[in-house]
């Protein structure tokens, strides 16, 4: 995979249009971010075949299908060998409700984002993990009251050329 160092502006330009608007025709992201449309399509293709771009997805608007809790579950296991790591990973990724999961440092395991229809379901979910002997000696969790905001996407030009706004 290529380093950030080798796109330039129109490989970081590509990649933060296509954040905010997945679905455009090249023509239109050739003309938003100032290229022909031949080099365009060659750039995104090539961004596509070096798995820089992954795939496109629909935004969902979850409260348009009905009720819903988002929790964030941290989970401590209780070894740390590499095939304790991954029969927790392999068995915490069959759960569909299961929608992120990080393997973090710090007083826990494993950081989960996880979706289910309501609160009932979530505690359903999480005593379905314990039986399901994986390894967790604890786990706590923070419902989502609300969401303030949702950057969607990510900083690309920061992330790319470590230059921000204000200084690190």
């Amino acid at each position: 995979m290529r380093s950030s160092s080798s796109l330039d502006q129109f490989d970081i330009k590509i990649l933060a249009h296509l954040q905010r608007e997945g679905r455009c025709s090249n023509v239109d992201l050739a003309a938003a971010i100032g290229l022909s449309e031949s080099p365009c399509l060659l750039r995104t293709k090539r961004l596509q075949e070096i798995g820089i771009i992954r795939g496109y997805h629909a935004e969902v608007a979850l409260e348009k299908l009905g009720s819903h809790v988002i929790v964030f579950s941290e989970v401590t296991i209780s070894n740390h060998r590499p095939n304790d790591f991954r029969k927790f990973e392999t068995v915490a990724g069959k759960y569909p409700e299961i929608v992120e999961c990080y393997n973090v440092s710090g007083g826990y395991d494993y950081l989960l984002k996880i979706v289910a229809p309501d609160i009932t379901c979530f505690q359903a979910l999480m005593e379905q993990l314990l039986e399901d002997d994986i390894g967790i000696v604890k786990f706590s969790s923070r419902i989502v009251l609300r969401q303030p905001f949702d950057q969607r996407g990510y900083p690309l030009s920061v992330i790319a050329t470590g230059k921000t706004d204000w200084e690190c």
